[in-house]
């Protein structure tokens, strides 16, 4: 769970980064969870027990400060995350030849 701000709320956000070393800035890269669905191409849906019915939105991959994380409500299976990651480097045309 992860203190987004007064309008964004606390809401549950999955970390993609490590945690920063002492020489770095205490921040991490998030992309949050919504349960207020567009059906649009950057909603990302995951089941998981400790998750609401929704979505990782993608468009909103963002840095926030280590002080802003409350609490940790799971871990999502190594292949849900495979998924995830191979559908952030497609949305952000991240791959070899930009697609």
């Amino acid at each position: 769970m992860v203190d987004l701000g007064l309008a964004a709320k606390v809401r549950p956000c999955l970390i993609l980064s490590d945690y920063p070393t002492d020489d770095e800035l205490a921040l991490i890269v998030i992309v949050p969870h919504t349960t207020s669905l567009r059906g649009n191409r950057w909603e990302f849906p995951v089941s998981a027990p400790f998750l609401k019915t929704g979505a990782f939105h993608l468009q909103q991959i963002q840095p926030v400060s280590l002080v802003r994380v409350e609490r940790k409500l799971g871990v999502l299976p190594p292949q849900k995350f495979a998924d995830l990651r191979r559908e952030i480097i497609r949305q952000l045309a991240l791959d070899e030849y930009g697609q």
